[in-house]
């Protein structure tokens, strides 16, 4: 089965967590792995969640018998891998809504803002409430900050790569 990659990465704004602090979702099963330091968590359905240590995150409780649809990230980074034929999933920030399906791309979170760059694919991008939507396509990004509007612009390669490292990749 063919998988797509999309990588949540946020910076952590608080004290370091443990890798083995991150939430473990249900139906997950996980292993650990140290170069570079992570969780990577096996789920039903064939979705796999890398957490970055001290990634802090929730993945919100999907009814009986669906896949998980949404995940909270407040902190740290996250790579998820998910079929390609599987439904949407939300990654949402303090700042920022991606949604997605079928795709690879990054998320990074500080205090003052959300970053979201496509690697492949497109990605929907609002604020948080649900305002001003953007679409991104492959080496597109945008910031997302209470004070600016959100500008679509292509982001460089070491910043992407640099992301992107945080996972191995």
């Amino acid at each position: 089965m063919r998988f797509l990659r999309f990588s949540i990465a946020a910076c952590a704004i608080c004290a370091s967590i443990p890798p083995a602090a991150a939430q473990q979702p249900t139906g997950c099963i996980p292993s650990v792995r140290t170069d570079p330091p992570r969780t990577v968590f096996q789920c039903s359905g064939g979705l796999i969640i890398e957490a970055e240590a001290a990634t802090r995150f929730q993945v919100q409780s999907p009814q009986p018998g669906r896949a998980i649809q949404s995940i909270a990230l407040d902190g740290k980074g996250l790579l998820v891998e998910l079929p390609r034929r599987r439904g949407p999933l939300q990654i949402l920030t303090p700042h920022a809504i991606a949604s997605v399906r079928g795709t690879i791309y990054a998320v990074d979170v500080t205090t003052s803002k959300t970053s979201v760059f496509v690697a492949q694919g497109r990605v929907r991008v609002t604020r948080r409430d649900g305002t001003d939507p953007v679409e991104l396509n492959p080496g597109d990004g945008v910031d997302v900050s209470q004070e600016k509007r959100l500008d679509v612009h292509r982001w460089s390669r070491e910043r992407a790569a640099g992301l992107l490292a945080r996972f191995g990749r």
